[in-house]
């Protein structure tokens, strides 16, 4: 490739890197994945006669997808002998945020992310591809090497088993998925297992993610009472003196959630919700060291 055409070649990738990186990390729900999928995404890029794409963007979301399907397939196997619950990656925002980082978490809470584990590899990229980015079945068929018809069955099925892994969830005015945050780390704080009970839903699930690495539930914990009380105890141990961690608000995935973090300013978990009716609940805590590296 020429100098020219291999500078044509980076403009093009450049101006949509937030777009596919979006792409990827909606499919694959890991920022550190998604990242090396850009980056071979780059080098097949660079490979190909770009006088001849028509459509750059298209031409590199086909990329995208392509790896990303196949890193599904050995992904669930990882994710299904997994130590505990696997959540995906999560991101920070604020305004401090990274361009490249802030975009990828546009839109799309961590919830929904660990409802989309529970599809298979070609019910999420259909899904993510036509229901989150609006392309085309045509297009998505040929990039799933299936028929648009099946394509199209595929797109519908996810969108009922997200609907149903939803449960309560959902979208909620950010007042009022802020002021349950708020209330939950006050009581929290001060260790007002009244006030907890009262931000949680009878029915919550406390979901947790450690990886072996960290102590972390290995299954979900349901229900108020327990929920209140493994909080209290974890509150302890984390908050207390000899942690001496410290609880920020944040935007976890564009959602208000918090992030527990050192003195120094390592994050050490971070904590998304769901919110109804003013109250929590599920709560997706993530404290596997590996899944926090990004937030750095």
């Amino acid at each position: 490739m020429s100098d020219e055409g291999s500078a044509t070649g980076a403009d093009a990738y450049q101006a949509n890197r937030r777009y596919l990186g979006s792409v990827a990390y909606r499919l694959l729900g890991s920022v550190t994945d998604a990242e090396d999928v850009l980056q071979e995404t780059w080098l097949r890029w660079r490979a190909v006669d770009q006088s001849q794409v028509a459509d750059p963007r298209a031409y590199l979301t086909t990329i995208v997808t392509r790896l990303c399907y196949d890193q599904l397939g050995s992904a669930r196997v990882r994710r299904e002998s997994y130590y505990g619950e696997w959540l995906p990656e999560p991101l920070l925002t604020d305004e401090h945020t990274p361009d490249r980082l802030a975009e990828l978490g546009e839109e799309v809470s961590l919830a929904l992310l660990a409802v989309m584990e529970q599809l298979t590899p070609a019910e999420r990229t259909a899904f993510v591809l036509h229901d989150v980015f609006s392309i085309g079945f045509d297009e998505i068929a040929a990039t799933l090497d299936r028929t648009p018809d099946a394509t199209r069955q595929l797109a519908s099925r996810a969108r009922r088993r997200v609907k149903a892994g939803n449960g309560r969830g959902g979208r909620v005015k950010p007042a009022e998925h802020r002021q349950a945050v708020h209330a939950f780390a006050a009581a929290t704080a001060s260790g007002d297992i009244q006030a907890l009970l009262a931000v949680l839903d009878p029915d919550v699930v406390w979901h947790s993610d450690g990886g072996g690495v960290v102590s972390a539930a290995v299954r979900p914990i349901l229900g108020a009472d327990k929920v209140s009380r493994l909080v209290l105890g974890l509150a302890g141990k984390w908050l207390g003196a000899a942690k001496a961690g410290v609880l920020d608000f944040v935007l976890v995935n564009g959602e208000p959630g918090l992030a527990l973090a050192t003195e120094s300013g390592q994050v050490t978990g971070v904590v998304a919700f769901t919110v109804a009716g003013g109250r929590i609940t599920e709560a997706y805590v993530v404290v596997n060291p590996e899944k926090l590296a990004h937030l750095a």
